[in-house]
């Protein structure tokens, strides 16, 4: 069923279409990522169950020449610990406004198990003009703005022979990384709130309602919110990564999407600063007397690529936005909208020139 208003509402609340049976346009179909079922995945209840079943996984991988995103962070570095002459690709922003101490971590991990390690550098030129058009034609819909960035890094490993990629992207979710989403026991309003990305009515003309995604977990006046964040962020976050390496014809595996915790998550103990306490204990395994890194999120230059847009202008829009009200990931959000829009709508003025964005 096509319902244009509700897509681009459901874009900007949760970063994808949530709904599979609406789309933007005739002929076009988003498909959203099947996640395996709970009882398909494998409990660990400490470090060393979720230890073995990394390491049952990559014995499956014998075959494969492998890759892996490494970021400074644990995920990803417990991980290349598995991954001994292997390569490695870490993000670089060209311009240096990114952490150098992230950049070094990396280096330390990969030199500490001996991989090759590789920069992915990434500015708008190089990454998303190249590369977000075929992403959000093969979605069916605006992107997540590190799926170009994931793509790059994807065609990149290609040319060096990899065959399969490695990442660590649903250690966050399943282990309790998500600490500020966790950080309490939220009412119903408060959460709803914190979680929308981008307030539909604060940016659209006509729209409509997320509500009814919030009620579904809704216990009287609180939420739940755990079971809310393992239902829908990680179908979101699942499928940026999905469509990417899916668009550049390169394999990909997530060691830790096949677990599941044994016993509930202690969020006393998240709460106290302990988040993702069963990973932490496995990175002090794997990398004895070093700090355990805090969590950092992918690099993603969005504050920089927008610091002097001035909004979006397609008719959908509201005509009164400040762009200083919003962050850059919030302005990607808006630009990538309209950019896709115009991919399957454009709009002309009144002579009949069609407009055109870069």
């Amino acid at each position: 069923m096509v319902d244009k208003n509700y897509c681009i509402s459901s874009y900007l609340a949760f970063r994808y279409i949530e709904d599979d049976s609406k789309d933007f346009y005739p002929g076009l179909h988003h498909q959203n990522i099947v996640l395996p079922p709970e009882d398909q995945k494998r409990p660990v209840a400490a470090a060393d169950d979720i230890d073995r079943e990394i390491a049952k996984q990559f014995c499956a991988l014998k075959s494969e020449k492998l890759g892996i995103l490494l970021s400074g962070g644990m995920d990803s570095a417990i991980l290349a610990s598995y991954m001994r002459g292997c390569d490695a690709y870490t993000f670089r922003f060209l311009d240096g406004l990114y952490q150098e101490e992230e950049l070094q971590r990396a280096k330390y991990y990969a030199d500490y198990y001996g991989l090759n390690l590789h920069y992915v550098d990434i500015n708008w030129e190089k990454t998303v003009t190249p590369y977000l058009d075929r992403l959000m034609r093969a979605k069916a819909a605006p992107v997540h703005s590190i799926e170009p960035q994931i793509m790059q890094a994807a065609l990149q490993a290609k040319s060096d022979g990899v065959t399969r990629m490695v990442i660590g992207e649903s250690s966050d979710l399943l282990f309790g990384g998500m600490d500020q989403l966790l950080s309490q026991d939220w009412t119903f309003g408060d959460f709803m709130r914190r979680y929308i990305f981008t307030q539909p009515e604060k940016v659209l003309n006509q729209p409509v309602s997320m509500q009814y995604l919030f009620e579904r977990y809704q216990i009287g006046e609180k939420i739940d919110f755990c079971s809310f964040m393992d239902d829908v962020f990680s179908v979101e976050s699942s499928s940026s990564y999905l469509n990417a390496f899916q668009t550049a014809d390169l394999p990909y595996t997530d060691p830790y999407a096949c677990m599941r915790m044994a016993e509930l998550l202690d969020l006393k103990r998240v709460r106290s600063g302990e988040s993702k306490y069963l990973i932490r204990e496995l990175f002090k395994m794997k990398y004895p007397g070093i700090q355990v890194p805090e969590k950092v999120p992918m690099p993603r230059p969005t504050d920089y690529y927008f610091k002097t847009w001035r909004g979006p202008t397609r008719s959908e829009f509201r005509n009164d936005l400040n762009m200083a009200d919003f962050t850059g990931d919030q302005k990607w959000q808006m630009w990538c909208l309209e950019r896709f829009l115009d991919l399957y709508e454009p709009e002309t003025d009144d002579s009949g020139a069609v407009h055109t964005r870069s």
